[in-house]
């Protein structure tokens, strides 16, 4: 695939094309849901980026870098799915898999295993990449929202692109804290109403 151009001006008019060649307006279900897809890419993106300069050891570093880096790849092939309506699908054509979703699944366990069990609940926090690993959480509980708006209107997108994504904001949340304690950073825990942590005034 070559790209020879950026700029089309065919969506001046508030509308876009789908990959089977649909025209629909930019705000439509389907738009919204793979949009939000290539957000959360974007912001798992650069958890990448701050990974590599976070300070942790270059085992935990590369294996954190590994994980991301299939997710992004599986962003990319839902995305792609979720701009072809089902009907104009090709046979050959990558889509999410119940194999995608057990991966997600073996990975939350493996690296939860080695965390402490949570006994207050944390804010978003614990050094640059682990931050960016929480705010791709965030986002990607709002692609799954804008999914299950789609799925509603279209059922037959099929029920896995939510399960992926219901899986994927898990991990994320997993690997945001195996992240933290990676590099030495304090997880921020959420203070109780009328409670004070030691050492505040």
């Amino acid at each position: 695939m070559r790209i020879t151009r950026v700029y089309t001006r065919t969506g001046d008019r508030g509308t876009t094309r789908l990959v089977g060649g649909q025209e629909v307006a930019k705000d439509d279900p389907r738009i919204e849901a793979y949009g939000t897809i290539d957000e959360l890419n974007t912001i798992v993106g650069l958890a990448r980026t701050f990974n590599g300069t976070s300070g942790a050891p270059a085992e935990a570093i590369a294996r954190i870098d590994a994980a991301l880096h299939q997710v992004q790849n599986d962003l990319f092939n839902l995305g792609a799915d979720l701009a072809t309506r089902p009907a104009d699908r090709w046979p050959t054509m990558v889509q999410v898999q119940p194999e995608d979703v057990t991966r997600l699944e073996s990975w939350c366990d493996a690296f939860n295993e080695e965390l402490e069990p949570l006994r207050e609940f944390i804010l978003p926090g614990g050094g640059p990449t682990s931050a960016f690993l929480h705010q791709a959480r965030t986002v990607c509980r709002r692609a799954e929202r804008r999914i299950c708006t789609l799925h509603a209107l279209e059922p037959e997108v099929g029920e896995l692109p939510i399960h992926y994504v219901n899986r994927l904001s898990d991990f994320l949340f997993v690997l945001g804290r195996w992240a933290a304690k990676q590099c030495g950073a304090p997880e921020p825990l959420w203070e109780r109403p009328g409670e004070r942590r030691p050492g505040r005034s």
